[in-house]
């Protein structure tokens, strides 16, 4: 007996989708969320600005900060650079011997570099420096000793001592000098100066965070029942949070914009009374500027907080939306 084929069942069938499928969807709902946010943004464009102006506001003076305290730090390693000792040799000594000690100041470690002053030499400088030629010419003989500048391989102030101590024991040095207090001080503020700025980039940034917080808080509330609609027909939180999340990011970026522009218009417009002043003591000063890797740094942490700020506030009040 023949047996006849089984019937194909039948009745509703499941399609899952390829993970390729699912990636260009994910893909494009993304690149759609992120176009509608933007235009969102933009048909507020007075709301849009105040709230971005306030986060450039709030990005502006830890930037500032930051920048000054780069500059703190090329002049503090100037300053490194300009740190000396000076051995001065025992009285008597010859300038033969003086050449020979200071070769041997030079063969120390930790040592970068050496400059002998002569008896004569210290004496020329001394009277230009005071002006008092006509008095000192009066003095017999030269009651100045010869003397060696000693620039240290390592400016940190115990290398520095521990340095000043080797210097000593070698024969024919008298006292070795140095002065490292204002080093020390000016560590102490480049250290209080970060500290200060890492608490203020802290406190403006949980600003930003408030501020893009609530602006978020005020589009979910003006769309809730859109929400609500969405929720009922089985979207996620992920997928009701990533509008959302985008404008913020829109507001972290365009407040990230507006404060570099503030920083560069403000750099302009006190770099020549800046310059003129410095130049007034002798030196060259020129205000320090973000450039491509602080503009990057600016940038992102900006978007960051936006971001964050939006997914706070999202994740927030989801929570209190039920579906009616």
């Amino acid at each position: 007996m023949s047996r006849e084929p089984a019937p194909s069942p039948r009745g509703a069938r499941t399609h899952r989708p390829s993970g390729g499928v699912r990636w260009r969807a994910w893909a494009r709902h993304h690149r759609a969320m992120a176009v509608d946010s933007a235009r969102r943004l933009l048909r507020r464009p007075l709301g849009s600005l105040l709230t971005m102006l306030a986060i450039a506001i709030a990005l502006v003076l830890p930037a500032g900060l930051w920048l000054t305290l780069d500059s703190a730090r090329l002049l503090d390693a100037e300053l490194e650079e300009s740190a000396t000792l000076t051995a001065y040799l025992e009285a008597g000594v010859g300038e033969g011997e003086a050449g020979r000690i200071e070769e041997a100041l030079a063969a120390q470690a930790g040592v970068a570099g050496t400059r002998l002053i002569t008896a004569a030499e210290g004496m020329a400088e001394f009277e230009q420096a005071l002006g008092l030629r006509d008095a000192l010419a009066r003095i017999e003989g030269n009651p100045l000793p010869a003397s060696v500048v000693v620039r240290p391989g390592d400016p940190d102030p115990e290398a520095v001592r521990e340095l000043a101590e080797t210097l000593e024991a070698v024969v024919g040095v008298e006292e070795v000098r140095l002065d490292l207090a204002w080093l020390e001080r000016l560590r102490h503020l480049a250290e209080l100066g970060q500290r200060v700025t890492l608490a203020l980039g802290v406190l403006f940034g949980l600003g930003v965070l408030l501020v893009v917080g609530n602006t978020i808080r005020l589009a979910v509330e003006n769309r809730r029942q859109e929400i609500e609609v969405v929720t009922l027909i089985g979207a996620t939180h992920a997928f009701v949070r990533r509008p959302f999340l985008y404008s913020g990011a829109w507001f972290g970026l365009g407040g990230g914009l507006l404060a570099w522009g503030l920083l560069t218009l403000g750099s302009d417009w006190l770099s020549a009374p800046v310059s003129a002043l410095a130049a007034s003591y002798g030196a060259s000063f020129h205000l320090p500027r973000l450039g491509p890797e602080g503009s990057t740094i600016l940038l992102a942490c900006s978007t960051l907080l936006g971001w964050l700020g939006a997914w706070i506030a999202v994740n927030r009040h989801l929570a209190e939306i039920r579906p009616r």
